[in-house]
Parts: structure tokens; C-alpha cells; sequence
């Protein structure tokens, strides 16, 4: 054989195209309804086939949270703040990859990009701090009138459904699931319709990560026909509508009331790598107070 023949052979190599999985229960099933839909990058080029999820695959994913809930929620906060870290971790040894792909989805450059992605990996960072001190800010001792001890504490709403914000894909995304996740809930998230290929990558980390299966299951596909069914879900405690257009936002509203949802309304973000406080974090929290008799007193104070 010439050697031209053999340089024409080593050519013939084909490429291997990526199959996105959905994300659910720790597990990577493909859509149930078996539907897919393409994918495109800012100019319109064909990047992938994402799996356009059911009314079942957001079923199972309220049940996979559900299930994860109790251990994730009864997990300390210091150990909870070491899984988002080792998330954060795996972000930066992958941190081309999503610099590539967010630079895809949202037609950047690929320094622009790498900022985004530099920031998402650091709001891991700083969530992670927040979990074993958020209860110190929002919680405390309360002042009563008789010998009780009064004591609040925040505690996770439990299942919340997060609508990923659209324009953003990976650094928006990391701002509104890390917070859910840092104060003990878990996550139903459902990716950007438009560029959902980072969300999904997300979940290759997650799954290796030490973070427990179930804990965030991430959704791909149409964004108003998966949310409908998760705002009426009877197991569902709360929606996050950040990638809720004006209209889809009112009819979500409209459904989440039945069971009386925690609801947190779309907010205009001119910046997403912009500080964003511990708004996110209070709006999944509720309160718990406790009573508790402080002994008898004497001219010395408490006996405690």
C-alpha cells in the first residue's frame, strides 16, 4: 500500500458526537417520550440533540428529590458546604470544556466566556461558605415577657423547581440552584430552552461529585410544557420563576397557588457576576421557633 493510501485511511476517522442524558435521581435516563430537539449555537450551526423532556420524566424528577430530601436536608451544613466546594473543584479541572460550550450557546468570545465560567466556579465557592452560616444571620434569639427561652431557625422549604434563567447559561444557572441547595433543599431544575447543553454537562459533574443522587435533577426541552406540570405538582414546596417570561410567570403563579408554593417572581439581572446577597437563600427558608421554659429564677438570674 503507498503511503498515500495509508495517510488517507488515518483520516477516515469519524467524530464522536456527544449524547446529552437528562439528569435524574443520580442516574442519566434519556427523555421517556424519546424525543430530542437540535441544538444550535448563536450563528444558527447544529450542535447537538438535547432530550426534550415529558410530563413523566418531570414526574420522576419531583420523586427523586423527594426521596433525596430527608438525608440531604438532615446532612450538617459544614458537610454540606464541603460537597458544593468539591463541586467547585471538579468545575475547574473541567473548566475548558464549559468555556467552550458556554461559549457556544451564547455566541461569546472565548475570554468572555472563560470570565463567565470563572465566575460560575467561584459562586460555587462562595455558597459553599454560606451554608453553616446563613442560620447565624436569619436565626437567633428572640426577647419575650415571661421565663421562656424564645429561639428561631431557619429550615429548607424542601422540593423547589427552578426555572434556569435563559440568557444565561451556565453562570445564571450555578446563581439560582447553589443557593437552593446550600440551605438543605433539593432541586427540580429545568435548563435553558435556547442553550441547555451547560446545565446538562452540569450533571455529569454532579454525579461524580459527592453530592447524593436526587439532590438536583437537571430537565432539558420545553421550558413552559415542563414547568406547567411541576407548578401544580402537590409535592412540590416551591418554584423559582427566573427564566419565566411575563406571560408563562403569571399562569405558573396562577398554578403554584393551589398547594400554596413558596413563589419567587422573575427579577430583571443586569449582571450575573454581580454580588448577589442571600436573597436566594432566605426565599427557600422557613422559620422554626421554639419555646423553652428557662428554670426558676431568683435574685441571681436564670439557673441556666
Amino acid at each position: 500500500m503507498s503511503d498515500k493510501n495509508e495517510k488517507t485511511e488515518k483520516n477516515e476517522r469519524l467524530s464522536v458526537f456527544k449524547t446529552y442524558k437528562l439528569y435524574v435521581g443520580g442516574k442519566f435516563p434519556r427523555s421517556e417520550s424519546g424525543r430530542v430537539y437540535e441544538v444550535t449555537d448563536a450563528k444558527g450551526k447544529w450542535l447537538a440533540n438535547a432530550p426534550q423532556s415529558s410530563r413523566k420524566d418531570a414526574r420522576d424528577a419531583v420523586v427523586a428529590a423527594r426521596k433525596a430530601f430527608g438525608a440531604w436536608s438532615g446532612a450538617t451544613a459544614y458537610n454540606r458546604g464541603q460537597i458544593l466546594y468539591r463541586i467547585a473543584e471538579m468545575l475547574e479541572g473541567r473548566r475548558e470544556q464549559y468555556v467552550r460550550e458556554v461559549a457556544e450557546a451564547e455566541g461569546l468570545s472565548k475570554s468572555k466566556a472563560a470570565a463567565q465560567v470563572d465566575a460560575a466556579i467561584d459562586r460555587w465557592v462562595w455558597y459553599a461558605g454560606w451554608t453553616d452560616k446563613i442560620a447565624q444571620v436569619v436565626g437567633g434569639g428572640n426577647p419575650v415577657a415571661g421565663p421562656f427561652f424564645n429561639l428561631s431557625s431557619p429550615e429548607p422549604t424542601g422540593v423547589v423547581v427552578v426555572l434556569a434563567p435563559q440568557e444565561s447559561s451556565f453562570l445564571g444557572l450555578v446563581s439560582v440552584v447553589a443557593p437552593v441547595i446550600a440551605t438543605g433543599n433539593t432541586a427540580v431544575v429545568i435548563a435553558s430552552e435556547r442553550a441547555p447543553l451547560p446545565a446538562l454537562s452540569l450533571g455529569e459533574v454532579l454525579a461524580t461529585s459527592d453530592l447524593p443522587g436526587g439532590v438536583v435533577n437537571i430537565l432539558s426541552g420545553r421550558t413552559a410544557e415542563i414547568a406547567a406540570p411541576l407548578a401544580a405538582h402537590q409535592d412540590v414546596n416551591a418554584i423559582d420563576l427566573a427564566g419565566a417570561d411575563e406571560v408563562l410567570a403569571k399562569e405558573l403563579e396562577i398554578a403554584a397557588a393551589d398547594n400554596l408554593k413558596r413563589v419567587l417572581r422573575p427579577q430583571p439581572v443586569d449582571d450575573w457576576a454581580a454580588a448577589p446577597g442571600t436573597d436566594r437563600m432566605t426565599a427557600f427558608l422557613e422559620t422554626k421557633t421554639v419555646w423553652h421554659p428557662t428554670g426558676s429564677l431568683g435574685a441571681s438570674g436564670s439557673s441556666y
